[in-house]
């Protein structure tokens, strides 16, 4: 076994992988890909991966991008027994972490993106109140998700778990406040402290992007 992913801290979708790295207790050699200087732009870069995105999974020969994709198949390929309940292969339990992880790509990620990114990444002024009315909203949904449950496909904490706090930190780090949130704010802080390596794969990575915060001041009085 060979892994190697290329990837940037400050990315959510890069760290949710990682947390299922930690998770496994897997050995990767990490490559870094800085999307902000262009660098997954390259040609060399687009032969390995023709999407031009982070994260990639290599493992020996076998090539894999997009995040959730990848955090699947580390838990079929690697997690063995011990770790199915990260990822249940009862059909029923499958289905439902998929359907929380398509809640994560489809809605509540890109709706953090699409508010906040230019803002963080591109010097634009501030956001638009109508994006932000969208993560609200997506929010809203994850807070009756959880809602009476320890997790967002019940009692034991799966690769949706990981994917999902690493988009809700995000949002975290540029002063969206979980106050209005119960059921999300104390799921993430039960996340945050059962996740293996929590640290290491995803508030480092954190505590990096807030170096990309271009008006912090300006973006907090927003909120």
């Amino acid at each position: 076994m060979s892994l190697e992913l290329y990837h940037m801290e400050e990315s959510g979708p890069c760290r949710a992988v990682r947390l299922v790295i930690q998770a496994l207790g897997l050995d990767v050699n990490y490559t870094l890909v800085n999307i902000l200087n262009g660098e997954h732009l390259t040609d060399e870069y687009q032969q390995l991966n023709p999407q031009q995105t982070i994260p990639l999974l290599i493992d020996d020969d076998y090539k894999l991008s997009e995040s959730r994709a990848i955090m699947c198949y580390l838990v079929d390929q690697y997690g063995g027994e011990e770790n199915q309940r990260l990822y249940p292969t009862n059909p029923k339990a499958r289905a439902l972490v998929n359907a929380r992880l398509q809640f994560d790509a489809g809605i509540l990620n890109p709706s953090v993106a699409n508010c906040y990114y230019g803002w963080l990444f591109r010097g634009q002024d501030g956001y638009e109140e109508e994006k932000h009315d969208k993560v609200k909203e997506a929010f809203q949904v994850l807070d009756k998700l959880v809602e009476g449950h320890d997790y967002v496909a019940g009692r034991n904490l799966t690769i949706a778990d990981l994917a999902l706090i690493a988009t809700v930190s995000t949002a975290e780090t540029v002063g969206f406040g979980l106050d209005d949130y119960k059921n999300v704010s104390e799921w993430a802080e039960r996340v945050k402290s059962s996740a293996p390596g929590y640290r290491a794969a995803n508030g480092e990575g954190v505590e990096l992007l807030k170096n990309y915060m271009t008006q912090p001041d300006d973006n907090n009085d927003n909120e």
